[in-house]
C-alpha cells in the first residue's frame, strides 16, 4: 500500500522555504474511489508549490495520479496557505 500523503510530502518539501511550515492531510470525501489531500503551507512556498500558471502544481496532480492508479483511487490534491 502507497502512502500518498508522505509521498507528496516529499516532493513538496525540496521546493519550501519552510519545510516546518509544509503538511499534507487526507480529508473526506463523499467518493469511495477518492482520495482529497489537502498541502498546507506558507504564503509564499503555496506560490512556489502551485507553479506559474499552476505547471508544478498539475505535475503534482500528474505524479499522484500515477501513483493511486494501482489502488483504482482517484486523488485531489488541494493547495491552502497558513
Amino acid at each position: 500500500m502507497i502512502d500518498l500523503e508522505k509521498t507528496l510530502y516529499d516532493l513538496c518539501i525540496p521546493m519550501t522555504d519552510h519545510p516546518q511550515a509544509l503538511s499534507v492531510k487526507t480529508m473526506a470525501s463523499s467518493d469511495d474511489r477518492e482520495i482529497l489531500l489537502y498541502v498546507y503551507a506558507d504564503d509564499k512556498d503555496i506560490a512556489r508549490l502551485i507553479g506559474r500558471r499552476g505547471s508544478i502544481a498539475s505535475a503534482l496532480r500528474s505524479m499522484m495520479s500515477a501513483a493511486a492508479r494501482k489502488m483504482h483511487k482517484r486523488v485531489l490534491v488541494k493547495f491552502e496557505a497558513y
